[in-house]
């Protein structure tokens, strides 16, 4: 399916950032360069950004940039992991996750008094996709055996997590991004997930 793109003149007139802010923020890192997509129009060559995304990414950098320096954001923003790690405790007290995903981890993965941010990482998905009901707990357990199997080799990477069913018959896999994946007939995907973007939200959750 092809993305729904916006020009940059459209982008400016309707953010009201400047010509110049833009490129700052790109060359800060706060903005991906694979957003920025060169195509030719009726008047030559013109820039064109993923829609969604990058009205998303620039409402946050707005609304996040009186409390956090450009460097901060470009940290919050980065598909890197954070060097954080939280008391189990506090996972909990902070409703970072919920008891039922926890328990779930830590039945497959053993316990712990502390969580390192890739692995809190992994019970935040879990939860996400158990609290929306896209998955059940037994699914629960295969993702989460896929993320700490796989999930290493992205490290630093653009990833997603995709999970499709055909004829009762769960998977799920991760793929490099930007991809275009397509399935046979009767395959059903529940969820695209994309990890820059679970990593982003989890690092504002936490910090």
């Amino acid at each position: 399916m092809e993305q729904d793109l916006i020009s940059k003149k459209e982008l400016l007139e309707l953010t009201g950032i400047s010509y110049g802010q833009l490129y700052r923020w790109k060359r800060k890192n706060l903005i991906p360069e694979d957003w920025f997509i060169r195509k030719s129009t009726f008047t030559g060559q013109e820039t064109f950004f993923p829609k969604e995304k990058i009205l998303a990414r620039i409402d946050k950098i707005i609304n996040m940039k009186d409390d956090l320096s450009l460097d901060e954001l470009a940290d919050v923003f980065s598909p890197n992991l954070a060097e954080t790690a939280v008391f189990k405790e506090e996972l909990i007290k902070r409703n970072i996750v919920s008891n039922t995903s926890l328990d779930l981890y830590t039945e497959q993965a053993g316990d712990a008094k502390v969580f390192p941010f890739e692995k809190i990482l992994y019970v935040s998905i879990l939860d996400q996709l158990l609290q929306t009901g896209d998955i059940s707990l037994e699914e629960g357990k295969m993702l989460l055996r896929v993320l700490e199997d796989h999930y290493p080799k992205f490290q630093g990477k653009n990833c997603e997590l995709v999970f499709i069913r055909k004829m009762g018959v769960s998977t799920f896999f991760l793929l490099s991004t930007p991809a275009e994946i397509y399935f046979e007939p009767g395959v059903k995907v529940v969820t695209r997930l994309n990890l820059a973007s679970s990593i982003e939200e989890l690092k504002i959750k936490i910090s």
